[in-house]
């Protein structure tokens, strides 16, 4: 849609609507450079005799691009949202585990305890070839 020069456009994010106004002027009277540029050169011309089949189409193509484009923004921040709700942070999960007197430990808190325990001179050769497997399956996760 064809709009006046120095109208103010928004796009209104809450229906998807693009939304053309006229600048407000005090006192009925235009005295931005815009206005006076737009008296001069009259108003705009849209009839279709105007612009050119090629024109039409280009300027569609456009609108349909912006308007995918949308799509997928809006669709990816619903989808964002949906996820964040499934999922708590890990600090929320380890106060709980907390309260119910579990200790949950992370990936590397393990590894470290299994390479203390191969380290150790006081661990048996069963239990360094059971901290080796442990330490191959962590470490495979990696």
């Amino acid at each position: 849609q064809a709009v006046p020069a120095g109208s103010h456009v928004r796009l209104n994010l809450q229906t998807g609507d693009r939304e053309a106004k006229l600048p407000d002027s005090e006192n009925g009277k235009s005295d931005t450079r815009e206005e006076r540029r737009r008296k001069r050169l009259g108003k705009v011309d849209v009839d279709s005799n105007s612009f050119t089949s090629q024109e039409l189409k280009k300027a569609l193509a456009k609108m349909k691009e912006n308007e995918k484009a949308e799509r997928k923004v809006s669709s990816l921040f619903l989808k964002q949202c949906t996820v964040r709700k499934k999922f708590r942070p890990i600090e929320q999960l380890k106060e709980e585990f907390e309260k119910l007197n579990v200790k949950m430990e992370t990936d590397y808190e393990i590894m470290v305890k299994l390479i203390g325990k191969f380290n150790s001179s006081a661990s048996t050769l069963d239990e360094k070839v059971a901290a080796l497997y442990d330490l191959e399956y962590y470490v495979h996760q990696v």
